[in-house]
């Protein structure tokens, strides 16, 4: 039987999503990332679950690809390896759900980069980003298109040729890290955000994450184009009619619980 190295667990309307291999560093490994795609498909699945948090146990947030796999890999099994990483990378993109990740230690290569691909970051104090590849002949190529989507080009190249791991109030400051908290307020503070989007209709948040990333590559014209139509679809969607009359009458929404699609 496989070992589960990545667990989920829904708490009412927030699912957690746990990297629980604090021996080996919360490595990506083959199994990992195998496990990271079904757990998140389970909370989407789920039906409760509104936001997911992204976690993991021990010190590290995660090391990244599990290099002794890489190195007794064959060609085929590494290029299999990396389209599945790429595949997980996806997952948590395309989720409809909400993904917070909650970093409390260091998070280097491809745990950067899975950090970075999480909607929301809220890190510890401690808490450090780093994209070391070069220092081992293996450029962080796969990171880059993460880092490089949520900071500028140049401070992401910086990271990416000097390998110096970037620490949470820096991360804050570029643009990596929404959130910076002391260790004994992570848990909480990442708890009480994924409650606050929990509390937006699912279908909106859904829609309007979708939206959010197909428009972010567009020109400005494309961008308006598109963003017109998905604020058109929202706005005869069940879930909108109840909430802007909701607001009218100074109550609170009652969002339903299917796709609120015509």
């Amino acid at each position: 039987m496989e070992k589960s190295v990545v667990e989920f667990v829904a708490e009412g309307d927030v699912g957690i999503v746990t990297l629980n291999n604090p021996e080996r560093r919360n490595v990506l490994s083959r199994m990992a990332l195998g496990q990271l795609v079904a757990r998140l498909e389970s909370a989407e699945a789920d039906g409760e679950v509104k936001c997911v948090i992204l976690r993991s146990t021990g010190n590290v947030f995660s090391a990244g690809h599990d290099l002794a796999e890489i190195v007794a890999a064959t060609d085929a099994e590494r290029e299999s390896l990396f389209a599945l990483c790429s595949r997980a990378m996806l997952t948590v993109r395309n989720l409809s759900l909400p993904v917070i990740a909650e970093v409390q230690g260091i998070a280097t290569a491809a745990g950067c980069q899975l950090a970075a691909t999480c909607d929301l970051i809220i890190a510890a104090e401690e808490a450090s980003f780093a994209t070391p590849g070069i220092k081992i002949g293996l450029f962080c190529s796969t990171p880059a298109v993460a880092i490089s989507r949520v900071m500028s080009p140049k401070r992401a190249m910086e990271m990416l040729l000097t390998a110096e791991p970037v620490p949470a109030r820096e991360a804050e400051r570029i643009g990596l890290v929404n959130r910076v908290v002391p260790r004994g307020e992570l848990e909480g503070t990442t708890m009480k955000l994924a409650r606050q989007i929990a509390a937006a209709s699912p279908y909106t948040v859904g829609l309007g994450k979708k939206g959010f990333y197909d428009q972010i590559g567009l020109d400005v014209e494309q961008a308006y184009a598109l963003t017109e139509q998905i604020m058109v679809e929202n706005a005869k969607a069940p879930d909108a009619i109840e909430g802007m009359q909701a607001f009218l009458e100074r109550r609170k929404p009652n969002w339903g619980r299917e796709g609120n699609r015509d």
